[in-house]
């Protein structure tokens, strides 16, 4: 008999044509799962008496469930989100309940790699001001900055410095493999030498990668070990043309003191992707630096993405369905 699974979310089109798509993908794994749809509008005690039955979530893109409400559900064995970041959800507390909660396995791990690279070089070569200067129409009197020509980089023959070698940071290790840079990495876990030498990496401490590091790009979960990993001491060991590139989460750099380094001079700049408030104030001073370029947490955003993690989704909570293990569980820190 088919387990219910219970996608938690916002009743919008896109939100709609998602649960169309779960459907089919539970149909496709051999329907071992009931897929239903419960709105996160509505109350807590609402939300629970319609989730009763479920044996795994699938919160779309909303953090509406909470611990007490997963303790309330008697069936739930698994939180299964769509995206790489779990940091909403207290793993520790879920988990004392038995529950476990799993990310969607790298789904989005090219889309990821291919925006921070995208990132990297854009500025490296400063493309926020050139095209701010082109569309302002003053072309190319001044789109060249300060300095000149030694403002703007290559990535030939530098070092990157990869923080957090999971699956999108090998994703973006093995995709620098042709860009002609060296490769170094910092990370708690002790990878395989194959999967090392594959991607041509070297593992380094982490003080030494920023000190050693032209670029430094940050590829860690939230969680209370990372949070804030990035601040003052960091950006005073990297190197004054260093640039720090940021497609994790915002709180895993202290903001005010990337502000504080970028305007004092002690790194050359930063790509980002994410901020510690988002959406962030209008008058972040982080918008008026032409040294840094910034992008509205999208670097996931690809049609391929979203495939790939909804179906491994389904093939996740198919396996809890079938009394089998899930996989990609993320651990309760």
């Amino acid at each position: 008999m088919a387990k219910q699974v219970v996608v938690l979310g916002t009743p919008d089109k896109k939100t709609d044509a998602s649960v169309v798509r779960f459907k089919e993908l539970a149909a496709e794994s051999g329907n071992d799962v009931e897929v239903v749809f419960v709105d996160s509008t509505q109350s807590a005690d609402e939300v629970v008496a319609q989730c009763q039955d479920a044996v795994a979530i699938i919160p779309a893109g909303v953090r509406a469930l909470t611990t007490e409400m997963m303790s309330k559900l008697p069936n739930l064995q698994l939180v299964q989100t769509t995206s790489a970041g779990t940091d909403w959800i207290d793993k520790p507390a879920v988990y004392e309940l038995g529950v476990k909660v799993a990310n969607n396995g790298g789904g989005n791990r090219v889309a990821v790699a291919e925006h921070t690279i995208t990132l990297m070089v854009a500025a490296y070569r400063r493309l926020e001001h050139q095209i701010r200067t082109a569309r302002a129409g003053k072309w190319l009197g001044e789109a060249v900055m300060p300095g000149e020509a030694e403002d703007y980089h290559t990535l030939e023959e530098k070092t990157v410095g990869i923080v957090g070698l999971g699956r999108i940071g090998q994703a973006v290790a093995k995709r620098l493999r042709g860009w002609d840079c060296e490769i170094v990495y910092y990370d708690v876990i002790d990878f395989e030498n194959e999967i090392t030498e594959q991607l041509n990496a070297t593992k380094l401490p982490f003080d030494e990668l920023l000190a050693v590091s032209d670029v430094v790009t940050l590829h860690v979960p939230l969680e209370p070990t990372t949070k804030g990993m990035m601040s003052t001491r960091e950006f005073g060991l990297m190197k004054k043309t260093a640039m720090l590139i940021n497609a994790c989460r915002g709180p895993v750099v202290d903001e005010a003191a990337l502000i504080e380094a970028l305007r004092a001079g002690e790194i050359a700049g930063a790509g980002l992707d994410v901020l510690e408030q988002e959406p962030t104030p209008v008058d972040n001073p982080l918008f008026e630096m032409d040294n840094v370029i910034i992008t509205p947490h999208l670097a996931s955003r690809a049609i391929e993405s979203m495939y790939t993690s909804t179906e491994f989704a389904i093939a996740n909570v198919s396996r809890v369905a079938r009394g089998e293990e899930p996989t990609s569980v993320v651990l309760p820190i």
